[in-house]
């Protein structure tokens, strides 16, 4: 098995059982142990680690084989069951031990994965300890066994911190004395089937919120019966969006299948974006900072509207722009000591749950927005759609570093454009009407992968058809 096909940037990922079964996660386990948990013990303490998993039918195997190679190398082992990934996220803050969460989001489920963190649930990928977990992980499974190491195995115990997960989101938007608000919830059959009936219902024993909830595909399936859990496609929010104008709803929440991300309707059924998203949180945050006195950093990154710096300066915070992806979102988040984070793709990051993407806490963000307001939330997330955006366009080449610095050259002959490498290629219009866009390479397929925003339809449809243009004719 060479695990170099499993083992991603972030995280790991792949088919079961071809190439994820109980004893590959069972080695991924043990490296895990001596990579970071054994090294992160305090002195004094005992090595812990904290487990959970997601509804997908192999997951549950998958999470106690991975237990039991941590347990092998000496270090106890917290079974928490079924979590969304956030979910996760808060046992490794709470209990300050490194943790594993088995998922594959919203691939298929033919698939599953692991997402590892340190304590704190700060973030592993490949410069962090991933690659090495790899490795070892890998020179275990080529001589065909895990070698004892002669410590006494770790204790395997069980968990439930899903109660203790909800309060502790409640104690950070306090929904209680809101507005009656009506909400469609679509789990996409994921997570947030499991977690959304805690939180913004009763489920957990916590008091009742005034929220009537209606609920799409709450039913747990790893099979995705109904739709892919992943709602950037815009395919997968057709339900919702038929749902909440029938439902007379003030808005609807579409989570992917491990519940970290969420995306927003508005009562018309009309996606709000999660650049808007992003910007209403973000004025929330900076308005509780300054309130304390303190001064508001709020992360983004450059493929959000330009709003959210705009909106982010306007309000007395201080926007700070990143690379596309959670670790480098999460890093300055932590150099920065930033109160907020937000991405294009629906991660939201918040320094109160560790500095961690919690995709339930910014739609309790939203909810408590528009409890406050007596607008309908169309006319609220209208403060925050000030550019059109393109969405992601994908264009399959043979040589992406070649035709992206055509592009550059083709924009950069009249010379009235910024241009910044960043991340891929991102020029900038100096002149009215305004406009930008970014393309930037996958790292996983032969793709570019190209966003564009302007001051209106007009300008963003040119721009993004000049731009497809010198791509287009130089496909594969």
């Amino acid at each position: 098995m060479d695990l170099a096909s499993v083992v991603k940037a972030y995280d790991v990922r792949g088919l079961v059982p071809d190439q994820i079964d109980a004893g590959v996660v069972r080695a991924l386990g043990a490296a895990f142990a001596e990579v970071v948990v054994l090294p992160e013990v305090a002195a004094g303490a005992r090595p812990s680690a904290v487990v959970g998993h997601d509804m997908r039918p192999s997951s549950p195997e998958l999470s106690r084989a991975f237990a039991d190679g941590v347990a092998s190398r000496g270090a106890d082992v917290v079974l928490i069951g079924l979590c969304s990934t956030d979910g996760l996220y808060y046992a490794s803050g709470a209990l300050g031990v490194p943790g594993a969460m088995f998922t594959a989001s919203h691939n298929p489920a033919q698939y599953n994965g692991i997402k590892l963190c340190r304590a704190g649930a700060r973030p592993v990928g490949q410069d962090t300890g991933l690659a090495a977990v790899r490795e070892l992980a890998q020179r275990w499974l080529d001589a065909g066994e895990v070698p004892a190491t002669g410590a006494e195995p770790g204790a395997v115990s069980t968990r439930d911190v899903l109660a203790d997960y909800a309060a502790h989101l409640r104690s950070l938007v306090d929904l209680s004395g809101a507005r009656p608000l009506r909400v469609v919830v679509d789990a996409g059959n994921g997570m947030a089937g499991h977690t959304v009936p805690a939180v913004l219902g009763g489920a957990a024993g916590l008091p009742a919120l005034p929220l009537a909830v209606e609920e799409l595909y709450f039913e747990l399936d790893g099979t995705f019966p109904n739709h892919e859990a992943n709602p950037l496609d815009p395919e997968n929010l057709r339900d919702l969006q038929a749902a909440v104008p029938r439902a007379g709803a003030d808005l609807g929440l579409a989570f992917d299948g491990d519940a970290d991300r969420c995306f927003v309707v508005d009562e018309n059924g009309d996606p709000v974006s999660p650049s808007a998203v992003t910007a209403l949180v973000a004025r929330r945050e900076i308005a509780k900072e300054r309130a304390a006195g303190r001064q508001a950093v709020v992360i983004h990154n450059l493929i959000t509207s330009r709003a959210v710096p705009e909106i982010v300066a306007e309000d007395g915070g201080t926007p700070v722009r990143t690379r596309v992806g959670h670790s480098f979102i999460k890093q300055r988040m932590a150099e920065e000591d930033a109160v907020f984070g937000g991405e294009h793709s629906a991660h939201y990051y918040f320094r109160d749950f560790w500095s961690a993407d919690t995709g339930m806490l910014a739609a309790m963000h939203v909810l408590a927005a528009l409890a406050e307001s007596d607008r309908p939330l169309s006319e609220l997330a209208r403060e925050y759609e000030r550019y059109v955006s393109s969405g992601e366009v994908n264009s399959t080449v043979a040589d992406a570093a070649a035709v992206t610095d055509l592009v550059e050259q083709r924009f950069t002959a009249t010379g009235d454009v910024d241009v910044d490498r960043l991340d891929g290629l991102t020029i900038t219009s100096r002149s009215e009407p305004v406009w930008w866009f970014n393309l930037r390479a996958s790292n996983t397929e032969p793709l570019l992968r190209l966003n564009a925003e302007g001051a209106d339809e007009a300008t963003m449809v040119r721009v993004r058809d000049e731009v497809l243009a010198i791509v287009r004719g130089q496909e594969s």
